[in-house]
């Protein structure tokens, strides 16, 4: 049944490209065939397949039900099963990470469930003041909470294989003592009751080796953090049901906020070193998706529940470091190419392979294509209406009709999504989560032009990062600045001052050589012109807030935050107010230097 959804949906997107295809090779080729015409209807086909595929999957998931699962009752919940719970950190704010560790630890032992979970803080830390706090900060929970035997931190001094190589070490080192790891980032947080579910779904299942939650964003000021957050709030879940409609076996694995079934993943997931020097050799970076398939060639079930809510994250505040953070994936999932012959990886987890790989080159196919077709007007012949081999003039025949039909099939693929996700939400019960339908309605519509404005961007961004992979810069692994401060103009101009000459060298070439072009040129000219004022307005704190006290980008866990939340939070202030020179704990609290227990 799986595979033959698999066929539908993917004849479905080829179909969908093809018909695009047939009627831009018949607008553009009206005044004839040139050598340029056919690189823009190739490079139109994989960016109308990569739409199609987007479309039908969330198509999918607003069409699909939602399967039902399996619903514990946490505080009754009885398990002989033990779970790590880990945290790794590379340079990270140590306050934001052990207020949300303590908010997690605490909301467990509400529920009477923290017995059976063991945390893990497994630094990477490379600066000696961030390893210093992440000390200080297991010291203080540890006499704060009283969770001696419950709470380890261990600190590596050569981060081999980066967070790969952190959960390795720790598999290795430690993993033989738990059934199940939640993996997290140093910016999760669950909800206590999420976690004892996931918890019980593996012990349902024992074929169940991976079990991948959604994480929604909370946290952000600014407006393009606001953005995000009410984006992934209102579009994700239903994105995530198409994803699950079609996951079989071989579902997906985002890195973080899944657990883990301990054993599986130390048979199955040992991650080779790719030949070569980086970008596309040495250690693999997005050793999320390579790790789902090799656990689905093991046989296992790798699987998304997209039912299982209390799943957070943040996220970076502004486009720099939105940029900065996807470079480091694009890099990632660009060395995926080298896996894709791969043998015994299931068919369906190779197309997740190229999905991933196409995230990041569908821009500068895009960007290929507005390139050429800016080109063809300037380098095109000029018409003959006689032809050899007619005694009459032959003129062209305007293909308005079609031209017309292939703008609005591509703003259907691009937009009716979101639009019967916002509609649908505004006339149903879910509009309350959000303030209302004024609310739903207001923050989609913006969130639209927003986005939109903010595209080339983007995509210039994306084409800058696959261009420096090819040419065999490697990206490293930056630490991530998840703070909501505000965004100089310098600073933006200094990101972005390359956009601007580009956006201005457009404008100039369509006034000169192509004026009847002008009007298509302006949305994506104009916001390239404007890259240094758009990065630093949207990642503005104060507008954000503006944004907020006006209602707009209103999230559920901003009307009405959940215990996880708020603990977190007053956990943080209350790590700020306290004495960092605790006196030390006695030294049974902490076996060693890792401080990690015997794996008996």
């Amino acid at each position: 049944m799986i595979t033959l959804k698999r066929i539908v949906f993917a004849v479905a997107s080829a179909l969908l490209a093809a018909v695009a295809t047939y009627l831009f090779f018949v607008v553009v080729t009206v005044n004839g065939v040139t050598n340029l015409h056919f690189v823009q209807v190739g490079l139109l086909m994989l960016c109308c397949l990569w739409l199609a595929w987007g479309f039908n999957m969330a198509l999918a998931g607003i069409m699909v039900p939602q399967p039902p699962r399996l619903i514990v009752d946490a505080a009754r919940w009885r398990s002989d099963s033990r779970t790590a719970i880990l945290v790794p950190v590379y340079n990270e704010d140590a306050r934001a990470v052990f207020a949300r560790v303590a908010a997690m630890i605490e909301g467990l032992r509400r529920i009477g469930q923290l017995d059976r979970f063991h945390v893990h803080v497994l630094s990477d830390s490379t600066r000696s003041e961030c390893v210093d706090a992440e000390r200080e900060g297991t010291r203080l929970l540890l006499a704060e909470l009283g969770v001696a035997g419950r709470l380890y931190y261990r600190h590596r001094e050569k981060n081999v294989g980066r967070k790969a190589g952190n959960i390795e070490d720790f598999v290795t080192n430690s993993g033989g003592a738990y059934d199940y790891m939640l993996v997290l980032d140093a910016d999760s947080l669950m909800r206590p009751e999420t976690i004892v579910q996931m918890v019980a779904r593996m012990d349902e299942d024992p074929e169940l080796a991976l079990l991948q939650t959604q994480p929604l964003i909370i946290g952000r000021r600014t407006l393009f953090g606001r953005a995000l957050q009410f984006s992934a709030a209102l579009f994700s879940p239903i994105f995530s049901r198409g994803i699950a409609a079609l996951q079989g076996r071989e579902g997906p694995f985002w890195g973080h906020n899944a657990i883990i079934r301990v054993r599986a993943f130390a048979a199955c997931c040992g991650l080779p070193t790719l030949k070569g020097r980086p970008p596309f050799g040495g250690h693999i970076l997005s050793h999320d998706f390579v790790e789902a398939a090799l656990l689905a060639r093991g046989g296992y079930k790798v699987r998304v529940d997209p039912d299982l809510e209390g799943s957070y994250e943040e996220a970076p505040s502004n486009i720099i470091e939105y940029a900065k953070r996807d470079r480091r994936w694009c890099q990632g999932n660009l060395q995926h190419g080298k896996l894709l012959g791969a043998p015994g990886l299931k068919p369906w987890s190779r197309v997740a392979l190229v999905s991933g790989i196409m995230a990041y080159a569908a821009s500068p196919i895009w960007l290929m294509f507005l390139i050429v077709s800016l080109l063809d007007p300037i380098l095109a012949p000029e018409p003959n209406y006689f032809p050899a081999d007619s005694l009459f003039p032959v003129f062209p025949r305007p293909e308005t009709q079609k031209a017309l039909l292939l703008l609005f099939g591509i703003f259907v693929l691009l937009l009716l999504p979101k639009t019967l996700i916002t509609f649908g939400s505004a006339l149903t019960k879910r509009r309350r989560r959000f303030g209302g339908a004024l609310s739903v309605l207001a923050g989609a519509t913006v969130e639209l032009v927003m986005t939109s404005i903010l595209a080339p961007v983007m995509m210039m961004f994306q084409s800058k990062a696959v261009a420096e992979i090819l040419v065999g810069a490697d990206a490293g692994w930056p630490a991530s600045e998840r703070e909501d401060g505000s965004l100089p103009l310098a600073t933006a101009f200094q990101a972005s001052w390359w956009m601007v000459l580009a956006g201005a060298a457009v404008l100039l070439a369509t006034i000169n050589y192509a004026p009847d072009l002008l009007l298509w040129t302006l949305p994506i000219a104009l916001p390239l012109v404007a890259a240094p004022l758009l990065i630093s307005a949207t990642g503005s704190p104060a507008l954000g807030d503006w944004a907020r006290r006006h209602h707009l980008f209103e999230t559920p866990f901003e009307a009405d935050p959940e215990p996880v939340i708020r603990d977190a939070a007053i956990w943080r202030q209350r790590l700020a107010r306290l004495d960092r020179h605790q006196p030390d704990l006695e030294n049974d609290t902490m076996k060693g230097p890792g401080m990690l227990p015997d794996p008996a």
